[in-house]
């Protein structure tokens, strides 16, 4: 990158600019920079993200009452049937249990829970404070599991000691302890397990009913709408499909050492993506029934969809997006699914992105398109304001950017409460970036973001002086 006012010396090399005739490389997979003020979440959230939709677990939060405030009401997975994951327990950690040890504190919370609710499964979610002093999760989860007959699962997501995709991890590791033997019997039909997906607005069940239709059977879902009895199944399946690559492609990768299952990645997002989705899953099953109604129904389902998509594509033609997502699939499949209404991609960034994601993001990017990892608000800002992006696409942390900066905004995170996945999903997706920005608010105020504003260089200047 050129000599710029807002990005930090020690931030550069994660900051590209898609020059196709370069082999450049983008930094990425490595911790924030200090004092960079990362949008990347802690540990712990990344942990809870994975965990917290298994619907009939009890999700202990062993530390301050604050960090339990991670709840259903703010990433609204659905159940079919148990709704135990909506409420946070806490030990809720005071000064003293700091200093002495919080211990006795969580055993007691174990004891409360277990008079109270007798649940089958417990998760015990580590906090920041707990790290530092030092509580030993996994002698009391053995402890208590030996004593009540369940399951204790300790989960080691400290929240300092990593970011969000270390939470993954612990996550995945709490999984695997939940999991049962595989079963030796021999099924007559093709099951998969559909890892990555949250249920978020009922995304899992759409997934499923055209699983369904094209005669797949799905075992378990990991972890949207899924029970801790399914969970324990898991190692039945005969192919894990991973949609959410930065939370789950650790876990298939254990599942097929532990399970011998093999797994492959899948995107459920766009029209073209699920099309291609459902084939590749019909073509892994081996079985031409399957395949014959995965055709036939790719068929049906884009030629409705395209149908609906094309009264929006003239209104969208010619916009430019911003995209800034956790994981790299995600933000891949998002430039696609732009591209195809029309809408160029100026800024592509990630929370979490591998080498491998970045190369296919300048492959799939024009010259010029600012790449990110791991970016922070004032240099999203930046890059708003510099290429003139009409619509920010991102999560809770970016909305109020987007909203100060006059930009059409659009959530792609788990707070959401209407899916975007799948053939649906793709059409509520074109419908909602149509009434964002083509939205007549923006005829009575001022656009800073968009095409109105005049980038003034010298303002960052002075801004930079001024930290």
């Amino acid at each position: 990158m050129s000599k710029n006012p807002i990005i930090l010396e020690e931030r550069k090399s994660f900051v590209l600019s898609n020059q196709k005739k370069q082999e450049s490389i983008i930094d990425c997979e490595k911790d924030s920079v200090s004092g960079a003020v990362s949008q990347r979440a802690c540990v712990y959230c990344g942990a809870r993200v994975v965990l917290n939709p298994v619907t009939d677990a009890i999700h202990l939060i062993h530390g301050p009452i604050g960090c339990a405030s991670y709840t259903w009401d703010i990433r609204g997975s659905l159940s079919s049937d148990n709704e135990n994951y909506r409420n946070s327990y806490s030990t809720d950690l005071r000064e003293e249990d700091i200093i002495f040890g919080g211990e006795k504190r969580l055993e007691a919370a174990i004891d409360e829970i277990m008079e109270s609710k007798s649940p089958k499964v417990i998760f015990v979610y580590a906090t920041c404070v707990v790290g530092v002093i030092g509580d030993d999760l996994k002698a009391i989860s053995k402890k208590k599991s030996q004593e009540y007959n369940i399951k204790v699962i300790p989960v080691q997501s400290s929240g300092f000691a990593g970011n969000k995709k270390d939470g993954y991890k612990a996550a995945c590791h709490a999984l695997l302890e939940l999991m049962g033997p595989k079963e030796e019997k021999e099924k007559d039909y093709f099951e998969i397990n559909y890892l990555g997906d949250f249920n978020l607005a009922g995304e899992a069940w759409i997934i499923r009913n055209y699983l369904s239709e094209i005669g797949v059977k799905v075992n378990v879902t990991v972890t949207g709408d899924a029970t801790c009895e399914a969970i324990e199944k898991a190692g039945n399946a005969h192919l894990n499909m991973v949609q959410c690559a930065g939370s789950m492609t650790y876990l298939a990768k254990q599942m097929q050492l532990k399970y011998n299952i093999p797994f492959e990645q899948v995107s459920f997002f766009g029209v073209t993506d699920t099309a291609k989705s459902l084939e590749k899953i019909a073509l892994l099953s081996g079985d031409k029934k399957i395949i014959e109604r995965a055709q036939n129904f790719v068929r049906e389902q884009v030629e409705t969809a395209n149908i609906e998509l094309k009264k929006y594509l003239e209104r969208l033609k010619g916009k430019k997006v911003a995209i800034y997502v956790g994981g790299g699939f995600k933000a891949i499949s998002l430039i696609k699914q732009f591209e195809d209404m029309g809408i160029r991609s100026v800024v592509v960034g990630t929370q979490t992105g591998k080498e491998e994601e970045y190369k296919k993001i300048k492959e799939l990017t024009e010259e010029g398109t600012i790449i990110l990892d791991d970016t922070n608000p004032s240099e999203l800002e930046y890059f708003l304001r510099k290429t003139k992006a009409d619509i920010l696409v991102g999560g809770v942390k970016e909305r109020p950017l987007a909203h100060k900066l006059g930009v059409a905004f659009i959530d792609h995170n788990h707070e959401r409460k209407h899916p975007l996945c799948g053939f649906v999903g793709a059409v509520n997706f074109a419908k909602e970036v149509d009434l964002t920005v083509n939205s007549p608010v923006w005829s009575f105020i001022e656009k800073k973001g968009g095409e109105a504003y005049v980038y003034e260089e010298e303002f960052y200047t002075l801004e930079r002086q001024s930290l």
